[in-house]
């Protein structure tokens, strides 16, 4: 899954994307927050088509790649990596492995390695985060 929206990484103000987002949504992806366990829109969403980033519209997962972890947000064995960047979190006094969008730092959730065959890898992503497109 190498599909990519473009090259150049969007970069705007705090106050530009205050403008542009929803409180709650610029919480958790401009200040690195998350949505309360089994709230979010796309937790128990299964239709087939592609999530993307709700900031810049980047590719990030197919609704093939899509399972119910049980976890209480959306989660994802496979990623389009072109548009993921992995960084080490240290919050919350524990190591973690934060995902975000390569295109604008939206910060999309975390990814763990406890999830299905054959990656064996858990992308557990705020539904805040995403933008759905349909199949067509």
């Amino acid at each position: 899954m190498a599909e990519s929206v473009n090259e150049e990484k969007i970069v705007k103000s705090e106050d530009e994307w205050l403008q542009e987002l929803p409180e709650d949504v610029f919480n958790i992806v401009r200040k690195k927050g998350t949505e309360r366990a089994f709230t979010g829109k796309y937790e128990k969403f299964y239709e087939p088509g592609e999530y993307h980033c709700r900031c810049c519209g980047a590719l990030l997962f197919h609704s093939d790649t899509k399972y119910d972890s049980g976890s209480g947000w959306p989660s994802f064995y496979d990623a389009n990596m072109s548009n993921i960047e992995e960084k080490t979190d240290v919050s919350w006094m524990m190591q973690r492995t934060e995902i975000i969008c390569r295109q604008c730092d939206a910060h999309l959730g975390h990814v763990f390695e406890d999830g299905p065959q054959p990656t064996g890898l858990r992308y557990c992503v705020n539904s805040a985060s995403l933008s759905f497109k349909d199949k067509e």
